[in-house]
């Protein structure tokens, strides 16, 4: 069983969800991470409607850097946070943790479908799920939250800076030649360039890389088994 730190509870109003934010980032650490030492990572995703109470949580360990699956671990549950961007985690890692408990193999890396530090308080998903779990983390989004950057040259492996109130908060990445980029941003024990070289390794061929994207599948058939 995969276990994480009870940090905090989750019955916050917005405000408390804010204030925490600010709080918890402080804690966050960016370093370098020694890539051959790692031996799985997981692919974290949700699936969810706006509008919606139920929550769709799945994690997909995969051996690194073959990218064989190991273990799927899913889960459906309620939420009662309220759909806000930049508070998305509040929505989402509670039911992630419950997914994360049911795992037998402890993943290496975890590499989320959302921000790390490409956040307006430096704490996205990919932060608050390295802090709780203790986990070298990875924020990898098909769409950008804050920063600007420039676009990086067409071909497979250029990438930007991205910049958010002067300060670099992560890179845009080109994952397939002619493709648009990925927004890489730390979360927590690693930084971002360690961040850029795992996800080019996690390459399947698609412009996600292999672990979000079986992650996305498998949450997508968690919900569709569910209705």
């Amino acid at each position: 069983m995969a276990h994480f730190e009870k940090l905090h509870n989750w019955n916050l109003s917005p405000t408390e969800a804010v204030a925490l934010q600010r709080e918890l980032a402080s804690q966050v650490v960016l370093q370098p991470l020694d890539i051959s030492k790692i031996e799985t990572v997981a692919g974290v995703d949700i699936s969810f409607n706006k509008f919606s109470e139920t929550i769709y949580a799945g994690i997909v360990v995969l051996k690194f850097p073959t990218l064989e699956i190991v273990e799927t671990s899913g889960i459906v549950s309620e939420t009662k946070f309220p759909y806000i961007p930049g508070l998305l985690s509040f929505r989402e890692i509670p039911a992630l943790l419950a997914a994360w408990e049911k795992l037998e193999n402890t993943p290496d890396v975890l590499i989320c479908d959302g921000q790390g530090r490409a956040h307006p308080r430096r704490f996205g998903v990919a932060c608050h799920a390295g802090i709780l779990t203790g986990k070298p983390s990875i924020g990898c989004a098909k769409s950008v939250l804050v920063g600007k950057f420039d676009e990086p040259p067409v071909a497979r492996g250029n990438w930007s800076p991205m910049i958010h109130r002067e300060e670099e908060i992560g890179a845009a990445l080109r994952t397939k030649n002619n493709v648009a980029p990925v927004y890489v941003s730390p979360g927590h024990l690693i930084d971002s360039k360690t961040s850029i070289e795992i996800l080019l390794r996690c390459d399947g061929g698609y412009r996600v890389p292999e672990p979000t994207r079986q992650a996305h599948l498998f949450v997508n058939e968690l919900r569709q088994n569910a209705q």
